[in-house]
């Protein structure tokens, strides 16, 4: 069998995605590579974050062309038997995949992984093309070249995890260098490229004109305007839509809304502004009948600490407005693989970003979901967060202090935040309150859904904590600068925000208390001041 040359482990492998209960066809994606066969615009690099779809979209492509196998059943289900040019394509091209993370063993060093690559591509070419007189003297490019000679065919090179060694401690920043080298000699103004597909997390450094591989069209996680393959990684809406409904025709017991698996796992979007969600959580989540953190905790993506400590100081206040819900200004780098060093704040959500970390819109950054921000709240526990993090500590006394009426220990913990001279507070607005109320009741979220600027009554309430269980109370909390803590539960009372658990109990979603909660500022006396107060929910007009 073939190591890289039409071998049939695509096919396989695609074909057991295929049979997953909760599969999405993603096929169409052929209809964006069969005008680019042969043209100039012949190289692409597609990156995402690890876990978006990346490697099934390319077993998916190399099945689909491989003239070393019959997939013509496999496809013939799918969304790209209505092409017009399917039959043209389907198993009429020579396909070489290469997995760039799958690596010998022992792998110490650099010479040791590229020679393991390149004797499996000399010895498949030499064997499945006798007559060409290939030698183990000869360069793979040179071996491909006399096969275009002497034979006329081309290639179509399907290349996954390209960017693995810039992921991996083995491999120095020379290394790097040599393999960008090896792929430009390998791909670049090569006349046997029919089409070079490349996939990774990383975008190839092409921003100037003497990069190794600027012949490659990119399309990154960070593309605001280029709508191209926007909807081949990750699921939409619909898709998951539709993943839903057969979840519930098949699953006896229901665990979870639509709503609540969007809350979890949507965050992201294309061009166009659709709504993309991270494919691999919302699969688990589905078939285990559970929401839980899936993607977050697999890979590099289970320490998001490592790119926030490359300039914590920079960063910290940022993180604790993100994890309040603010979306926060930033200019998005073009980070590369080749510009690894994170020094700067710019440097650091940029990586994040393409990580799939963050995700972006119009020029503003915040966190995508959920699942995610159970991360971000786990990093401002943490010890190196400073004072952060002891106030984060103390978020568990802030809500007991709540529910219990005790407003002078609620005052001392407001207070601790002032004392400790947050930056992120400048006291000059509510929206500056509403981070710090995010903060001091970190802990909350584990018993609530905590939802700001939420629609109810005749208004927007500044909070509204929603109990998971409803037999516990729920919190509405109103915040003032410069205002006595009885204006605030006023309004609360004159906006009639509880209409809004009135709602819930007619839908028996609650039917515990509802306390008005007023956290109030005084910029000349320095002093916050707290009131909570039982409401009458029942007797609301």
């Amino acid at each position: 069998m073939a190591y890289y040359l039409n071998n049939n482990v695509c096919y396989e492998s695609y074909k057991y995605i295929a049979q997953m209960e909760y599969f999405v066809d993603k096929s169409e994606i052929l209809e964006e590579l069969f005008p680019v066969l042969n043209t100039e615009n012949r190289f692409i690099c597609i990156t995402r974050p690890r876990r978006f779809g990346k490697t099934a979209a390319a077993n998916l492509i190399a099945s689909f062309f491989s003239r070393g196998y019959d997939s013509r059943e496999l496809f013939s289900g799918l969304k790209i038997k209505k092409s017009p040019d399917f039959e043209e394509h389907i198993n009429k091209h020579n396909v070489i995949f290469i997995d760039f993370s799958k690596t010998p063993y022992p792998c110490e060093d650099y010479n040791t992984y590229m020679s393991a690559i390149v004797k499996k591509l000399m010895k498949d070419l030499a064997e499945q093309y006798p007559q060409c007189g290939i030698t183990e003297t000869d360069t793979p490019w040179d071996a491909l070249e006399m096969i275009r000679g002497k034979t006329g065919e081309r290639f179509i090179f399907v290349m996954d995890e390209w960017d693995f060694i810039f992921h991996d401690n083995t491999f120095s920043g020379n290394d790097q260098f040599k393999f960008l080298r090896f792929l430009q000699n390998l791909l670049k103004s090569q006349a046997y490229v029919e089409m070079a597909y490349m996939t990774g997390i990383l975008p190839i450094a092409k921003y100037s004109s003497g990069s190794p591989l600027n012949m490659f069209n990119e399309y990154t996680m960070a593309d605001t305007g280029i709508a191209r393959f926007s909807t081949c990684f990750g699921f939409t809406d619909r898709e998951v839509m539709e993943l839903y409904e057969k979840y519930v025709k098949h699953t006896k017991d229901v665990r979870f809304t639509f709503q609540e698996l969007k809350i979890w796992y949507d965050g992201y979007q294309t061009a166009e502004g659709e709504s993309v969600y991270n494919p691999r959580s919302v699969n688990r989540a589905l078939s285990e009948n559970h929401l839980g953190t899936y993607w977050s905790s697999t890979g590099p993506y289970d320490e998001i600490f490592f790119y926030i400590n490359h300039n914590l100081h920079e960063v910290k206040e940022d993180i604790v407005r993100m994890v309040a819900g603010e979306w926060i200004e930033v200019c998005i780098k073009n980070f590369t693989a080749e510009t690894m060093e994170l020094h700067s704040r710019e440097d650091i959500f940029s990586a994040m970003l393409v990580y799939g970390m963050l995700t972006h819109k119009d020029g503003k950054i915040a966190i995508p979901n959920k699942e995610l921000m159970l991360k971000y709240e786990e990093v401002l526990q943490r010890r190196e967060m400073g004072y952060i993090a002891k106030l984060a500590k103390r978020s568990q006394e802030m809500l007991q202090a709540t529910l219990c009426g005790d407003v002078r220990t609620m005052e001392d913990i407001l207070s601790l935040a002032h004392d400790t001279e947050v930056p992120i507070l400048n006291y000059n607005s509510e929206a500056d309150l509403g981070a710090l109320v995010n903060l001091i009741y970190l802990s909350a979220r584990d018993n609530y859904r905590m939802e700001r600027e939420d629609r109810a009554g005749k208004g927007f309430a500044d909070f509204i904590f929603y109990p998971y269980d409803p037999c516990d109370t729920a919190l509405i909390l109103e915040l003032k600068v410069d205002a006595a803590p009885e204006t605030a539960l006023e309004q609360i009372r004159e906006k009639k925000y509880a209409l809004r658990f009135k709602d819930l109990i007619g839908e028996n979603k609650t039917s515990g208390k509802v306390f008005a909660v007023a956290l109030t500022y005084d910029r000349s006396t320095k002093k916050h001041s707290c009131a909570v107060k039982e409401l009458d929910i029942c007797n609301l007009q």
